[in-house]
């Protein structure tokens, strides 16, 4: 029989197999939205976004995790750092990130999403070039161009997405399965670069090869982003407007913020990404050294490869729920999409502050690995619930200004969090997650949920934007 975190894997994927040929086999009997005279038209449309963005997805995403297992690693294993100085490392990322992200999210807005997304696979390479030197100066240099990366990351790529489908005339339930498919691609992608860094770690005893590979990923990006995508824009004069001398966008900053501020389902929107993405990159932190723990010193070395992959198909498991989930409520006519992705986004908090709880609870390295799987299931509902939200409830003018202006106190709670010492206070970090994601899932509940069953919106409404 394999080891045990082998099999596991083993077990997932045929699972994953499974769910989806039979996702695949239903999906010709769901009714189309659209209509007849139309949904030809619409389809291809729909079917030629969903190819553009998904390739350059799956190829941004597949160098970004190649890295996910060994950074932890590299930095504390191979170049011997203390942890005090790894955490010191990853709060320089989460400050640049930070700092920058309203900025990122306005230049995006006003010179062009795709614009932002290939200064993104520059930043990112030499962010890789640069953890290949185990040099601190360098390194925190590294980290800098890694948080402006990741800031890009997580707004301008999805704003492009969402602009585009609203150009394109697409409804909620188009934009909901190409989410649905960006989250699935993710999570193939992503396990298959734990088991390819896995090895190619194994071939070349270093943990640094994945960034070499993640690198040249990256540089293809830059490529395909080129020939393949189309300009957009947060107004509609913007292309044709010369450079601001406002450099660092006070005004349009300031405009966003005035807009969070009189809207409460925004602010809540706000809050529930502070919560749930900051949970996730303390988790980055974490799982490693909790399933260390949990071994024992007399265990042999985890394959964090095996068991990160385990972790992705446990997210593209989360993702085919999402899917069948938004498939079966439109199948049998139940709540309007705004509203059942509300009501998601507050169920997939609650549940990820009871895995967070159970990990404090227990000792037992399985029932650790069980319950990170678990919110890694979560994970893979959260993107396409979230993105879905924020496409709904955020006009297209502000889109990445406010996609971005919410990640400044989520990179506030996770440098935080980090420079209370995360190995000293791992169940009191694990412990906030599970309370903030908690208060998340009521505020969601009490909030946008309350707000929309009360406004009774009628299914299939298209964007708002």
């Amino acid at each position: 029989m394999p080891p045990f975190y082998e099999l596991q894997l083993i077990i997932f994927v045929l699972v994953c197999i499974v769910w989806l040929l039979l996702d695949r086999q239903l999906s010709g009997k769901r009714p189309a939205e659209h209509g007849t005279s139309s949904v030809g038209n619409t389809a291809m449309a729909m079917t030629r976004l969903a190819k553009q963005y998904l390739i350059v997805y799956g190829i941004v995403m597949g160098a970004d995790w190649l890295q996910g297992p060994y950074v932890y690693s590299l930095y504390r294993e191979q170049y011997h750092f203390p942890e005090r100085l790894v955490a010191v490392l990853f709060v320089t990322g989460f400050l640049s990130a930070g700092i920058t992200a309203p900025l990122i999210g306005a230049w995006a807005d006003q010179h062009g999403r795709k614009r932002l997304c290939l200064v993104f696979c520059i930043t990112y390479t030499l962010a890789c070039l640069c953890i290949l030197v185990p040099y601190l100066p360098v390194l925190l240099f590294g980290r800098l161009l890694g948080g402006i990366s990741t800031s890009i990351l997580y707004s301008a790529f999805e704003s492009w997405l969402i602009s585009a489908s609203n150009s394109l005339g697409l409804l909620q339930s188009d934009l909901s399965t190409i989410l649905g498919r960006a989250t699935l691609v993710n999570g193939f992608v992503a396990s298959g670069a734990g088991v390819f860094s896995n090895q190619l770690v194994g071939v070349t005893g270093s943990f640094a090869s994945p960034f070499v590979a993640s690198a040249a990923l990256l540089v293809l990006a830059w490529f395909v982003i080129r020939g393949l995508w189309k300009e957009n824009y947060g107004g509609v004069d913007s292309s044709k407007a010369t450079v601001s001398a406002d450099t660092f966008q006070l005004r349009r900053l300031s405009q966003a913020w005035r807009i969070v501020m009189s809207d409460p389902n925004l602010i809540v929107l706000g809050l529930t990404q502070t919560c749930f993405e900051g949970s996730m990159y303390l988790f980055v932190f974490l799982w490693v050294p909790s399933l260390q723990e949990s071994a024992g010193p007399s265990s042999t070395s985890l394959p964090l490869g095996y068991i990160f992959s385990c972790f992705m198909i446990a997210m593209m498991l989360g993702s085919l729920l999402y899917t069948t989930i938004t498939s079966y409520n439109a199948s049998r006519g139940g709540d309007n999409a705004l509203l059942l992705h509300a009501k998601l986004s507050s169920l997939v908090c609650a549940v990820s502050a009871f895995t967070f709880a159970v990990t404090v609870s227990s000792q037992d390295e399985h029932v650790r690995f069980w319950a990170f799987c678990a919110f890694e299931a979560c994970v893979g509902m959260y993107y396409p619930v979230q993105g879905m939200l924020r496409g709904s409830l955020i006009s297209n003018e502000h889109r990445a200004t406010l996609s971005s202006l919410f990640r400044v106190p989520l990179n506030i709670f996770v440098v935080v969090s980090l420079l209370t010492g995360v190995s000293s206070a791992r169940y009191t970090v694990l412990t906030a997650c599970a309370c903030m994601l908690g208060f998340s899932s009521l505020m969601t509940g009490a909030v946008i949920v309350n707000r929309l069953d009360s406004s009774n919106i009628p299914n299939g409404l298209p964007h708002v934007a």
